[in-house]
């Protein structure tokens, strides 16, 4: 009988341990997820370009930045959405890496040498409306 009451206590703990373990990793698990979106920032501004060619250049100059998580530019409102960790990064990071790939930002000019070697469809024009709305 003794045995049988111990056998009980014993298995009734170990259960109220697991659940208590349990919980303690949810609740680490559900802190971490807070943390990493807290850090996130998204933005969107204009981006001078003109075909599909573009979007490729674009985007991957800008998820090419250090806590870029995503980057998505809109062929016909000329503008970027970006997604971007702001412990790692900023937004003028972002700006000035498209701007080193050759197309203008709102806030940056595009580096001149790196806007010649684009193709010539890539060429476009620097007087070109940016962040239309659809």
């Amino acid at each position: 009988m003794k045995t049988g009451i111990l056998a009980i206590a014993l298995v009734t703990l170990t259960a109220v341990a697991c659940k208590t373990e349990t919980k303690k990793d949810n609740d680490s698990a559900a802190k971490t997820e807070v943390a990493k979106d807290v850090a996130m920032a998204n933005i969107s501004f204009g981006v001078r370009g003109n075909c599909e060619m573009c979007k490729s250049t674009i985007e991957k100059a800008a998820n090419g930045v250090e806590g870029v998580s995503k980057a998505v530019w809109d062929v016909d409102a000329k503008k970027i959405d970006v997604s971007f960790d702001d412990t790692k990064t900023n937004e003028m990071a972002i700006h000035q890496a498209i701007a080193d790939s050759g197309y203008d930002t709102e806030k940056v000019s595009a580096n001149s040498e790196s806007y010649k070697e684009l193709p010539g469809c890539c060429q476009y024009d620097h007087e070109m409306s940016m962040n239309q709305l659809n």
